[in-house]
């Protein structure tokens, strides 16, 4: 029985929560003019310097936690790097009226995501933009996606990067969607209880990430059932009508935005035929990492975060050298 006990509380122990201090700098709340009864939550690591600022969009039921532990990563890897995580509408601690119909249509997220990202630029009083490399799991995915295609940031973005999502195995899953929400627990006796289910599923393969990330995903309420007092934070059966609007159309804007790209799959069987085509054309970069899960990079952070920091350095204009003018050589007397 002494064994037991033992590895019952060593067991235990590895389940704790693990704080988002940990991770980020700081968090932030913010309000824009236009909408001033949302609060947009977000986790922020300011870039120094000229450094790059990874913009990171969860996907849904998620939040921005999700980004933590591959936040630290980046951050080994490219010490001058920030990294901006927000908790999307209907989910972590973003705050939306109680009484307003739940809004998750795409053009809504994406207007939100560009917002926070204004919203942070100001709240930092940084001078200027900083370079932008926009980063989306699952929904976050089709988000970042949408922002690039508008082109609303301009000539910041220096490229996105869609993590285990494309148009075609997404409507596909969709199908599946139902069978998975009620199989899963409806809520859990205690938080690690919560994080051990995530762990013991292979919903998330990464101890440290579910230990990170998973208490932003559930919320504490006895009055629905006390024996199970933590419960999910956001209903995902109720952002149902949204999610054909999320997809429909992604692998097209994928393709067409102006940026680098770079897709990260946990298995190639989820490319679609636009996508493979466009693999074959050379017009984005892909990785597979067929031992992670759905969330790649909670389950393999420090593989995503050197995928994320090569994009990057791929991608960074300030360490392009351009060729000299015809004109400056045709003063120095050279034949062109």
């Amino acid at each position: 029985m002494a064994g037991l006990t033992l590895r019952r509380v060593a067991r235990g122990r590895t389940l704790e929560q693990i704080p988002w201090t940990t991770y980020f700098e700081r968090e932030l709340s913010l309000r824009s003019e236009q909408d001033p009864e949302v609060v947009y939550h977000a986790y922020l690591t300011s870039p120094v310097d000229k450094g790059p600022l990874f913009v990171m969009h969860h996907g849904g039921g998620s939040s921005g936690l999700s980004f933590a532990v591959v936040a630290s990563e980046i951050k080994k890897r490219l010490p001058a790097a920030g990294i901006l995580a927000l908790d999307c509408r209907g989910h972590g601690s973003t705050v939306v009226p109680g009484d307003a119909a739940l809004d998750l249509r795409l053009e809504t997220l994406s207007t939100d995501l560009f917002n926070v990202i204004q919203l942070t630029k100001s709240e930092m009083k940084w001078p200027g933009m900083p370079p932008i490399v926009l980063v989306g799991h699952s929904l976050g995915g089709a988000v970042v996606t949408d922002l690039a295609k508008t082109g609303r940031l301009g000539t910041s973005v220096l490229g996105y990067v869609v993590l285990d999502v494309v148009e075609g195995s997404a409507i596909d899953a969709l199908q599946s969607m139902h069978t998975y929400l009620s199989t899963r627990p409806s809520g859990f006796a205690t938080l690690q209880a919560g994080i051990d289910w995530h762990v013991r599923s292979r919903t998330i393969r990464n101890s440290i990430s579910a230990r990170t990330s998973v208490p932003a995903l559930l919320v504490f309420d006895e009055n629905q059932d006390p024996t199970r007092p933590w419960r999910w934070r956001t209903n995902l059966g109720a952002t149902q009508p949204f999610w054909e609007g999320w997809f429909v159309g992604l692998s097209k804007k994928f393709l067409e935005a102006r940026g680098g790209k770079l897709l990260l799959l946990a298995g190639t069987d989820r490319l679609d035929t636009e996508l493979t085509i466009g693999q074959m054309q050379g017009k984005y970069a892909l990785q597979v990492f067929p031992e992670a899960g759905h969330f790649i990079h909670e389950d393999l952070p420090e593989k995503t975060a050197v995928s994320l920091v090569d994009f990057y350095r791929r991608n960074d204009r300030s360490t392009l050298v351009l060729p000299p003018k015809v004109s400056e050589l045709l003063k120095q007397g050279k034949r062109v």
